[in-house]
């Protein structure tokens, strides 16, 4: 989901070879369905915590092909020191929504970001912090307006993270 009306720049980091050995060639072959309100809340969130970056969980079921998110929530920031360029979710945020879906059917599914000023792309310290298994959207916010969300998992196999091109929005 690209907005065509902003420019999105490109910081010369992001065309190091670091930056591109985050990302695998070829994309995933699983797929996320996105309801509409998910998707809105992530860029809300995302154009108004900018200039620094947003996080959050997605809360929403798996099945054999992918992910069913079902919400979107803001977690806290708690990286204070570099909030322009990296996240830190709340972990105590993550244990009680946690806590809080236990016996709903419903689990975390993954966790979202913004990117400030640069693309949705995933950077190497996005890498360190990825599990397997989870869903991972950027949200691009260029000067304060939305303009791209991309979806990623990350493949333990070859330990980097293959874009999700197959997304339903609902």
């Amino acid at each position: 989901m690209i907005d065509p009306e902003v420019e999105i720049p490109v910081p010369e980091r992001f065309r190091s070879a670091d930056y591109r050995a985050v990302v695998a060639d070829a994309p995933a072959a699983a797929r996320v369905v996105l309801p509409a309100a998910a998707r809105e809340t992530m860029k809300e969130l995302a154009c108004a915590g900018y200039p620094e970056e947003v996080c959050g969980l997605l809360i929403g079921t798996l099945d054999d092909d992918g992910w069913l998110v079902e919400e979107a929530r803001a977690v806290a920031n708690r990286n204070r020191e570099r909030a322009g360029d990296r996240f830190e979710l709340d972990p105590d945020a993550y244990r009680r929504i946690d806590r809080g879906l236990r016996g709903s059917g419903k689990e975390i599914i993954g966790v979202f970001h913004s990117h400030p000023d640069c693309p949705a792309r995933p950077s190497p310290t996005d890498l360190a912090a990825a599990w397997e298994g989870f869903l991972y959207p950027i949200v691009s916010v260029c000067g304060g307006c939305f303009a791209e969300l991309r979806c990623w998992s990350l493949d333990g196999a070859c330990g980097r993270f293959r874009r999700v091109e197959r997304v339903q929005c609902r």
